[in-house]
């Protein structure tokens, strides 16, 4: 029996067979369609699946990544080695009082939604971010003034021991697009959002009023990986793009979007080494122009195509 075999069986042993795949394309499950192969790409049902993938993945030295649906991730080409984490089936949604709890599967517009239903107003903002609620936690996502710090009480998370932990908001260094949990090696499962009661038709207006801004403003017709780039001090990404006439730039399949420059869509069929060609390029005629370092606000994980 090879070790690939091996490792195989051992998964299946703790996650459901059906929740097993071997050499799974990964661009099949991300929202930006982008990404090689996982060596194993697993879809846990339960907190205890996941602690115990991870004190295996310790125990017999085997990497693991843990994706979300990779609303702010690129994937290069070549995939990811190891074992591929995805929480899709972890995503339920419900209340207490003024409290959301949501597993980190879902998605954070689903939560921003519920809590609509709910009456509790302060997940607004969230109403047009694409990424789970997982994903939302790991860089403190945010949007129109508001961000997740603002919100959140605290997570549960499954730290690199496989134990679960809990994590006030305050133990997470949330800060602009980023928190400890990736230095911390930790998997978020569940988060608690504090809220505050609120009128069904107010908060409904604000997230109206949102939602149109978004969907007359972004490229929401192809798919894309979000906002590129950080905010630098001082500037917009997007007006320092479209000022050094980048928009409708493209590299293979990848384009610098024509109706909102701080993105960059998968316009036909583009790799991911179209996209970083891109983003490289977007940099560096930037820098040239203003004398301004575009700082990437997206991830590039996995390993370049042989």
């Amino acid at each position: 029996m090879d070790n690939k075999e091996k490792i195989h069986n051992k998964l299946m042993d703790i996650v459901k067979e059906e929740n097993v795949k071997v050499d799974e394309m990964l661009r099949d499950h991300l929202y930006t369609k982008l990404g090689g192969k996982a060596d194993f790409f697993i879809t846990p049902t339960t907190y205890e699946e996941i602690q115990n993938v991870v004190k295996f993945s310790k125990e017999e030295d085997v990497p693991f990544t843990l994706l979300g649906n990779g609303s702010n991730l690129i994937i290069k080409d070549g995939g990811i080695r190891g074992i591929v984490i995805n929480l899709k089936h972890l995503d339920k949604i419900s209340s207490e009082g003024n409290t959301v709890v949501a597993q980190s599967g879902a998605r954070i517009i689903d939560a921003s939604y519920y809590a609509l239903e709910q009456h509790l107003s302060g997940l607004e903002f969230a109403c047009g971010i694409p990424g789970t609620v997982g994903g939302a936690l790991y860089m403190n996502a945010g949007a129109y003034g508001g961000e997740i710090k603002d919100v959140l009480d605290y997570a549960y998370v499954v730290d690199k021991e496989g134990n679960l932990v809990k994590r006030l908001a305050s133990e997470l260094d949330l800060d602009y697009r980023t928190s400890n949990i990736p230095d911390n090696g930790d998997i978020v499962v569940e988060a608690t959002f504090n809220l505050k009661p609120g009128n069904y038709e107010d908060i409904k207006a604000v997230m109206d009023d949102l939602t149109y801004k978004r969907e007359s403003k972004q490229p929401l017709e192809y798919p894309s990986c979000g906002s590129v780039f950080k905010r630098p001090p001082g500037y917009f990404a997007g007006k320092l793009i479209q000022d050094s006439k980048l928009q409708g730039t493209s590299i293979g399949g990848a384009e610098v979007s024509t109706k909102h420059a701080g993105f960059i869509v998968n316009k036909d069929n583009a790799t991911t080494s179209d996209y970083i060609a891109l983003i490289e390029h977007v940099q560096k005629t930037v820098k040239e122009k203003f004398g301004v370092d575009l700082e990437r606000e997206v991830r590039i994980i996995g390993e370049d195509a042989e």
